[in-house]
């Protein structure tokens, strides 16, 4: 088996194939020893025929095993309905960090009443009982009122909702997964955990983060992004955009809380992506045959997985093209947020420049490629998160501080009576 290739072992396996009429798709070439005519299927059989041993591994279909079809479908429903795996009393806030848990919202401190909530109003000061999860509860003894109300009432609850894509979760995957150079056991040491939040982390993302790790080692929209061959026909155009950016606005002026502030953003230019990695090495290509950004782009293309055929592409004039249509969509975005009267919350339209981000992290001695993720040289790392939060709150502190409450004063006696609050 050493001597063959990632690709036949993949087609071995069955998890990559050959649909009829569509072409081979190779990462590595094959090997010397390896008469290139055969085709990758007739090498995989000829592997698997060859190694028994992988036959129960093809036979093998975990969902269908009785006991664990019931979990799969229990994962299914987190998955596609975005609620949490544990959330006993049904306010779609959980005790557990991941399966769309407190990674993804507030936390729960009570799972078994639906009153007991991030988010829920606070009963008579929280005297007794911590009913908004925000871990302050109880007397002060030496004034016989409750902390809420002693700690709280000078600045007003603020939370922060997002409604966007792979991006704002901070979608990454840790490249020692990939790059053998660098393989160890500690590198798995938090792969669970990385799986069950669907290798998305929004606890650590731009818009939504409040941890402060660093353990993950460590903007691009759908819209002009998929894996489809004719990439552009299945683009959204400027009126489909025009006409989604209404809808979602009218809708949420019927759920949002009178005061509220709605940000807009446009897309990010992905055109950068290929001119900053095309020929950087891939972490799948670092150890043995390297393997450039263009040839893996090219890969996902063949296999119709890649993220964005549009930007991660050899194609000059596709590029150019993709880049046009998301200057067009984001200028779509900002003039239907300019013209639409809310009746329930403040609006207005914000961009981040992608070239203010990288002269910051330049400034900072970086270089603009590091702030890309290595493994799909697609989605905005951990550090570009962290700058262009930066940007955002330095944005908003200047052009609409009315929007932002006031500092609680009461900061440093809430951490040294309450300590840590725990992600509550």
């Amino acid at each position: 088996m050493k001597k063959e290739t990632s690709d036949v072992i993949c087609h071995s396996l069955k998890i990559c194939r050959t649909d009829p009429g569509q072409p081979e798709c190779r990462l590595y070439q094959p090997k010397s020893s390896s008469p290139s005519s055969i085709s990758l299927e007739q090498r995989g059989l000829n592997l698997r025929q060859n190694h028994p041993s992988l036959l129960p591994l093809l036979s093998s279909k975990i969902c269908t095993i009785p006991g664990i079809d019931e979990i799969c479908k229990i994962l299914e429903h987190v998955f596609q309905n975005h609620v949490p795996l544990v959330d006993i009393d049904g306010d779609r806030f959980g005790t557990e960090s991941t399966f769309r848990g407190s990674s993804w919202r507030g936390k729960d401190c009570n799972d078994l009443s639906s009153k007991i909530r991030p988010g829920a109003r606070s009963v008579k000061g929280d005297f007794v009982i911590d009913h908004n999860c925000n871990g302050i509860f109880g007397m002060d003894s030496s004034t016989n009122r409750p902390w809420e109300d002693e700690l709280c009432n000078d600045t007003q609850q603020i939370g922060v909702a997002i409604l966007g894509d792979s991006v704002s979760a901070h979608f990454h995957i840790p490249e020692q997964w990939l790059d053998a150079s660098q393989a160890s056991s500690s590198v798995f040491e938090h792969m669970l955990f990385i799986i069950e939040n669907e290798l998305d982390w929004p606890q650590l993302s731009g818009s939504t983060g409040y941890l402060n790790i660093s353990w993950p080692n460590i903007a691009v929209g759908n819209d002009v992004c998929n894996g489809y061959p004719n990439t552009i026909d299945h683009m959204t155009t400027v009126e489909e955009m025009r006409t989604n950016v209404l809808t979602i606005l009218t809708y949420l002026d019927t759920i949002l809380p009178k005061g509220s502030h709605l940000l807009t953003t446009g897309l990010a230019n992905g055109s950068l992506l290929y001119e900053l990695l095309h020929n950087r090495i891939h972490p799948l290509g670092r150890v043995g045959t390297p393997v450039t950004y263009a040839q893996f782009y090219t890969y996902l293309s063949c296999l119709q997985v890649s993220p964005c055929n549009g930007w991660l592409t050899t194609n000059d004039t596709l590029r150019a093209f993709t880049s046009q249509r998301a200057v067009d969509l984001s200028e779509a975005i900002r003039n239907v947020t300019l013209e639409y009267s809310p009746k329930n919350f403040d609006l207005d339209y914000f961009d981040v420049s992608v070239a203010d981000v990288f002269a910051a992290w330049i400034a900072q001695g970086g270089e603009p490629w590091q702030l890309v993720e290595s493994v799909d040289g697609f989605h905005i790392n951990q550090y570009g998160h962290a700058l262009i939060s930066d940007f955002t709150w330095t944005w908003l502190e200047k052009n609409k501080p009315h929007w932002l409450p006031q500092w609680n004063p009461h900061n440093a006696d809430i951490e040294r009576i309450f300590k840590d609050q725990g992600g509550y």
